[in-house]
């Protein structure tokens, strides 16, 4: 591999791990706006997201860029791949965020005291996820991508509560079923984060190992009736 080529991918490693902070960053801020019905920070995340869709445009091109000019095999092939798929996960991860931004709109109007449906501990497990999946690429740590797949059962059955709970209060109040439906559907993007967090914990595992985990609960080391939907 020449100095040139290395150089470029180290570029291209602080790239996506810088797009991946900008990303945290929003998830942080929509869970702090949902939490507080904050109209004005739920705002901020909406126009915000144009700064990562423009570095996730950015980053897709120079890894483009490089498998032209470099012709890379092995694998610096294998990073390039991975960083494409990781880039478009991440962008979808900000656009859920802007998802539960609008929501949060929604909801405000309504008069809630609290929310009905408690998100934290799902917010939480969606973040962690985040974060351990983005570790996992900065230190090259397969045994913690690994993790971030198994945790994504516990997500969907919050999910799956949830889903349950929105039921009930349709059925005992039908007249504000629409705000109970934009209830469920934060709770949907945040399942959606924790599963592009998995996504880019699986390209983890490929960068690494060179295996693909994706719907194989045999790498995982999970057996094949195991509940819930593993990296799929």
């Amino acid at each position: 591999m020449t100095i040139h080529l290395q150089n470029e991918l180290t570029k291209l490693k602080r790239e996506i791990l810088l797009l991946g902070g900008m990303v945290e960053v929003s998830v942080r801020d929509v869970m702090d706006s949902l939490e507080n019905l904050d109209t004005e920070i739920a705002k901020k995340i909406i126009d915000g997201d144009r700064l990562i869709d423009e570095k996730e445009v950015e980053i897709e091109e120079e890894c483009l860029k490089i498998i032209a000019l470099h012709q890379p095999v092995a694998v610096d092939l294998r990073f390039l791949t991975a960083v494409i798929k990781i880039n478009s996960d991440l962008e979808r991860v900000a656009d859920e965020a802007v998802n539960i931004a609008e929501r949060v709109i929604a909801i405000s109007k309504e008069s809630f005291d609290r929310l009905p449906i408690s998100f934290a501990n799902m917010g939480k497990k969606a973040r962690e996820m985040l974060k351990m999946s983005l570790d996992a690429l900065v230190n090259l740590d397969s045994d913690l991508a690994y993790k971030v797949c198994l945790l994504d059962d516990d997500v969907d059955v919050i999910n799956n509560s949830n889903y349950l709970q929105v039921k009930k209060a349709v059925e005992q109040n039908p007249s504000r079923a629409g705000v109970f439906l934009d209830l469920l559907l934060v709770s949907r993007h945040l399942e959606r984060i924790a599963d592009h967090a998995t996504n880019v914990a699986e390209e983890v595992i490929y960068l690494i190992e060179g295996e693909i985990p994706r719907h194989n609960r045999t790498i995982l080391g999970v057996p094949n009736n195991s509940p819930g939907r593993l990296c799929f």
